[in-house]
C-alpha cells in the first residue's frame, strides 16, 4: 500500500468518527481510560485543592479503580480514614485487594446501595465524587439524605464533565454523561447546600464544592 493512499485511509476514518460521534456509538469510549488521563485529570492539583488534613475521613463515592482513592488515603495519612464506595460488587472485590496488597489500613471499601451509600453518620469530613454526580438517580433526595453522614464543618466536592464540551474533546465524553453547572447548583441548593467553590483548572470537567446550609 502506498503512503498517499495509507494517509487518504486515515483521513477517511477520521472523517467517518466525526460523523459518527452525533450517533450514540460514540456513548460507549470510556475518556477515564484513555492513556494519560493524569495530564487532564490533574490529580495532584485536584488532591492539593481539596485542602486535605492527617487525619480527616474522606468518602470516596463511585471510587471505581481507585484512581482517587489511594492519593486520598494518601493526604489523610495513617490516622485519617477513606471510605471507598461503590455499588458494582466486582469492583468492591477489586478495591479490596488492592487495598490489601497496598497495605493501606485506613482505606475502608463499601458496597454501597444506589439510593444510600452506607456511610457512618457524621463520621465523615469530606464527600468526594468524581464522574459520578451524573450517574445516581434522585440526586435532590440522594444528597439530603447525606447531610447527615457529614461531620460539622464537613464538606461536598462534585468533579464531572461539562456540558459544553466542543471539537474534538466532546468524542471522549459518554453521551448524556455530563452534568451543567447550573443543574450541579441548582440541585444541590435544593438539596439544602450552599455552594463554596469553583475550581477552573480542569480542562474537560467541572470542579465544585460545597457544604451544608445551617
Amino acid at each position: 500500500m502506498s503512503r498517499r493512499l495509507l494517509v487518504a485511509l486515515i483521513l477517511v476514518a477520521l472523517l467517518g468518527v466525526l460523523i459518527w460521534s452525533s450517533g450514540s456509538e460514540l456513548a460507549k469510549l470510556d475518556y477515564a481510560k484513555l492513556p494519560g488521563r493524569a495530564t487532564w485529570q490533574l490529580p495532584d492539583r485536584v488532591i492539593a485543592s481539596l485542602g486535605l488534613k492527617p487525619g480527616d475521613r474522606v468518602a470516596d463515592i463511585g471510587a471505581g479503580d481507585g484512581y482517587f482513592l489511594f492519593p486520598l488515603a494518601e493526604a489523610v495519612g495513617p490516622a485519617g480514614r477513606v471510605y471507598a464506595v461503590e455499588v458494582d460488587e466486582h469492583l468492591v472485590r477489586d478495591l479490596e485487594k488492592q487495598a490489601q496488597l497496598k497495605d493501606l489500613p485506613n482505606v475502608e471499601v463499601i458496597h454501597g446501595e444506589l439510593d444510600d451509600p452506607r456511610l457512618p453518620d457524621e463520621g465523615v469530613d469530606l464527600v468526594f465524587l468524581c464522574n459520578t454526580y451524573h450517574h445516581i438517580e434522585g440526586r435532590v433526595e440522594y444528597f439530603a439524605n447525606l447531610r447527615v453522614d457529614l461531620s460539622p464543618g464537613g464538606r461536598i466536592a462534585i468533579i464531572d464533565m461539562r456540558d459544553d464540551l466542543a471539537g474534538i474533546a466532546r468524542l471522549f465524553a459518554h453521551r448524556d454523561h455530563w452534568t451543567p453547572r447550573k443543574t450541579l447548583h441548582d440541585e444541590m441548593n435544593l438539596a439544602g447546600y450552599h455552594h463554596l467553590r469553583s475550581f477552573e483548572y480542569l480542562p474537560v470537567q467541572i470542579f465544585e464544592t460545597f457544604s451544608p446550609q445551617n
